[in-house]
């Protein structure tokens, strides 16, 4: 059923009347609809447009292509949306790129030019959600936002995603994922005990588009009940403070922040990385959560029952407390042994552990193939390797379309809505 239509449910009187026999059939007409391998995918017929640029907005908008729904990109003439040229790591493109944005038709155009605006009006017009991670204020004064669109089309639903939201003294500052980390309160509780570090990855801006995908999925549903589009308003601050709940309930009414201690816990041990023979760079990367855990760590894995009994360590507490001598106690007991055996030790015992993996590890791990979650997908460089989306089972569950090139998709755009390009 479109997402148009508004789904009628029979009711609860009317089923208990239905024949047995009629309910088997519809049963079983269900069944042979839920199996077919010719379905739909979830937003298939949905389109989107997308004034999108960096990374929160097209991951968020990549999340809905991977479901079906088709995704127009309109980018800036010539040099496009300027996360094209964060690097050029995968034969010459970016890698931010190519993360975020296969399966998308790219437009280019000039919104300062009228023609160029006249003609994103004529699509928006007929798309059912709008995304917009512009400047402060520059979609609205393009006349795209959700007040100026919604008496002529009051299906649309228009997503704005900002550093700070629409208003409050911050709506107008310049918002960089590592700027909103810090803001969030995330790199205090990042690092070491001597310096706060900033997460690896865009994690402001992945918070922000999941939870900008996630909040266009329920107003699509929503639209479905009541035919009505609405405004979304996404903010990396408030999106990344929605992450940070542990540390600041931790720090509530004054009490003592949540340490820094870099990849151990704050207040489990052992829990963290430990070295093996061939140095910190064979590390391996285990917890122990209980005291069941912590007696089979000391008899099975480290080989010496007398270190659970010793008082230091009689506790989670104390342990914690007693972090530098057994923390020598465990390195020591390492040190003889390659990671590969210390990880079979854990395993046996039951110890939850991993490997400290790099991204060339990352690359050829072997849960990953095992569960063939590798596919490919096209690039204006050729075919790269992609991963599925998470919760799908198979390439034919979702879309792995190609990565566009800027402005790829203009001439069959503007033959498919009618729009005519004469000289203004």
């Amino acid at each position: 059923m479109s997402l148009r239509t508004r789904m009628l449910r029979p009711s609860a009187t009317a089923v208990a009347r239905a024949p047995i026999s009629r309910s088997r059939t519809h049963a079983s007409q269900t069944q042979q609809r839920c199996t077919s391998s010719s379905k739909q995918l979830p937003l298939s017929g949905v389109t989107v447009v997308s004034l999108e640029q960096a990374i929160a907005a097209p991951f968020c908008t990549r999340q809905l292509a991977d479901q079906g729904a088709r995704v127009i990109k309109i980018e800036r003439p010539g040099v496009g949306d300027f996360a094209r040229h964060y690097d050029a790591r995968v034969r010459g493109l970016s890698s931010h790129f190519l993360w975020t944005n296969r399966s998308k038709e790219s437009l280019a155009l000039d919104l300062k030019r009228p023609r160029d605006l006249a003609a994103a009006r004529t699509i928006i017009q007929r798309a059912d959600v709008l995304v917009q991670n512009l400047a402060p204020g520059a979609a609205a004064r393009l006349g795209l936002s959700h007040q100026a669109l919604r008496d002529a089309h009051p299906r649309l639903i228009v997503c704005d995603i900002s550093g700070y939201g629409a208003h409050g003294p911050y709506r107008d500052k310049k918002a960089y994922d590592l700027l909103i980390q810090s803001e969030a309160g995330f790199v205090s509780v990042t690092g070491g005990p001597d310096a706060p570090a900033k997460a690896g990855i865009s994690i402001a801006d992945i918070a922000a588009g999941m939870y900008a995908y996630s909040s266009i999925l329920a107003a699509l549903i929503e639209r479905g009940r009541t035919g009505c589009g609405r405004r979304i308003d996404i903010s990396m601050l408030e999106s990344m403070v929605e992450w940070m709940g542990f540390p600041l309930y931790y720090a509530m009414d004054g009490q003592p922040l949540v340490p820094r201690t870099g990849l151990t816990h704050a207040t489990v041990y052992p829990y963290g990385p430990f070295a093996t023979a061939g140095g910190g760079g064979a590390a391996v990367l285990f917890g122990v959560q209980n005291e069941r855990e912590w007696l089979l760590l000391c008899r099975d894995v480290l080989g010496d029952e007398a270190v659970a009994t010793d008082a230091r360590f009689g506790s989670n507490a104390l342990r914690s407390e007693n972090r530098e001598p057994l923390r020598a106690i465990i390195c020591d007991k390492f040190a003889g042994l390659p990671a590969s055996e210390v990880l079979e030790r854990l395993d046996a015992a039951g110890i939850a552990n991993a490997k400290v993996n790099d991204m060339h590890d990352v690359w050829e791990h072997p849960q990953l193939r095992a569960r063939g979650r590798w596919a490919e997908m096209d690039t204006p460089a050729g075919r790269v390797p992609t991963l599925l989306p998470p919760g799908i089972d198979d390439p034919d569950g979702t879309r792995l379309d190609a990565v566009p090139a800027v402005g790829q998709h203009n001439e069959s755009l503007f033959a498919e809505f009618g729009i005519v390009r004469e000289d203004e």
